[in-house]
């Protein structure tokens, strides 16, 4: 049992992590990442490590001018956290929506598991749309 039972220590770092996405900071990404972090984009797959994962997101965000991610609800107890997003990439002069149910498990201020959830499908047919 954490010393925090609210699980606010825990929710500070995924909001930090959220943070540091939408400003394209990459060190600032791999700061809150624990080196030995699992990382399952669900609908894609699993990555480990923290420059893995790392590289997976820069991969990602490098497409987008603009990227934002709303929390719409979070909700943390302990080391765990869970939010509903909707992540928005600005892609040349379309934005590509989509809607994550993330879970994170954070522990000595570093994220752990990181598990989001969302349709492929929904994706895909933003990204191909003109082209």
């Amino acid at each position: 049992m954490g010393a925090d039972q609210s699980g606010g220590d825990a929710a500070s770092v995924v909001d930090r992590l959220i943070g540091a996405v939408e400003a394209h900071d990459y060190e600032g990404i791999e700061a809150v990442l624990a080196e030995d972090i699992v990382y399952d984009n669900v609908p894609i797959g699993v990555v480990n490590g923290r420059s893995e994962v790392g590289a997976v997101l820069r991969r990602t965000l490098d497409r987008a001018g603009t990227v934002e991610w709303r929390v719409i609800r979070q909700v943390a107890v302990e080391d765990t956290v869970m939010n509903e997003r909707l992540d928005r990439f600005e892609v040349g002069d379309r934005w590509i929506e989509i809607a994550v149910a993330g879970i994170f498990v954070v522990r000595a201020g570093e994220i752990t598991l990181w598990r989001d959830y969302f349709d492929l499908e929904t994706y895909r047919r933003q990204q191909s749309v003109d082209g």
